[in-house]
């Protein structure tokens, strides 16, 4: 949040070209984190995403997500990490798996290999 709130300055007291640069490798947990500091000041959405759309210029985030994150802050949601998620299921071939599901196919034949 720091690095975000640091370009904000920047921005304003010496023009868009220095900060613009240092924008691209900003990450979504900063910019989340910056629009909570935001939000904690009472600022609407639509507020929030003009001041972002000022800052990081094209590279500022839609107002979709502005307006997500600020739902989620005022459902008391103040966590700016993204929560874990589970991903692809694991799957493990070992000898008796194989033999079990051979096993059930030879047992009923309407049961496929796929």
């Amino acid at each position: 949040m720091c690095r975000i709130a640091s370009l904000f300055l920047l921005q304003r007291q010496k023009g868009r070209c220095q900060a613009t640069r240092a924008i691209s490798t900003t990450s979504r947990r900063e910019l989340s984190s910056f629009l909570f500091f935001i939000f904690l000041q009472g600022k609407a959405p639509k507020e929030m995403h003009d001041i972002l759309i000022e800052t990081l210029g094209e590279h500022a985030p839609s107002y979709a997500p502005v307006k997500n994150w600020v739902a989620q802050f005022k459902r008391g949601e103040f966590s700016t990490c993204d929560a874990p998620r589970p991903g692809r299921p694991k799957t493990v071939t070992s000898p008796e798996i194989i033999d079990q599901i051979h096993e059930l196919i030879l047992e009923d034949r309407q049961i496929s290999a796929k």
